[in-house]
């Protein structure tokens, strides 16, 4: 009995403190996909070693931007809210590297003026690809 209350008050806690994380320090924006080619990136030029292993990277949009400064940022993002039913996987949270500004990207967003662009891999994974944009939580981290 005592572990089962333990393990309550546990799980109690960890809900209370996702919920607190997200309201409290997590900015609330859009993100749409963009597709290859990546390269050339404002932040890293042509160089390939700039993508992480698991190919979660994006583009900032202008919120995040900063003259530049947000290049090799690392961010959480998370899926909330879509115009299409069904397409947010809010469970999953990705964490992101800023590799591209997204006006100067490449290949141009599939939504003008999001908050982040991000990788056909990284938006597949919070989001049904089919999806042009979403509503997303991200904090830098």
């Amino acid at each position: 009995m005592a572990t089962n209350q333990a393990a309550s008050q546990y799980i109690f806690l960890f809900l209370l403190a996702s919920t607190l994380f997200h309201l409290a320090y997590a900015d609330i924006g859009t993100a749409a996909v963009y597709n290859p080619p990546y390269l050339p990136t404002a932040c890293f030029g042509t160089e390939a070693t700039q993508f992480p292993s698991s190919n979660l990277f994006a583009a900032a949009g202008e919120a995040i931007w900063d003259n530049g400064a947000a290049c090799g940022r690392q961010y959480l993002v998370r899926c909330i809210s879509s115009a299409v039913a069904g397409s947010c996987n809010p469970e999953q949270i990705i964490q992101v590297r800023i590799v591209d500004r997204a006006l100067t990207s490449s290949s141009r967003p599939s939504s003008r003026g999001a908050t982040i662009v991000l990788s056909a891999i990284a938006f597949g994974t919070i989001s049904n690809p089919s999806a042009r944009s979403v509503n997303v939580e991200y904090r830098q981290i």
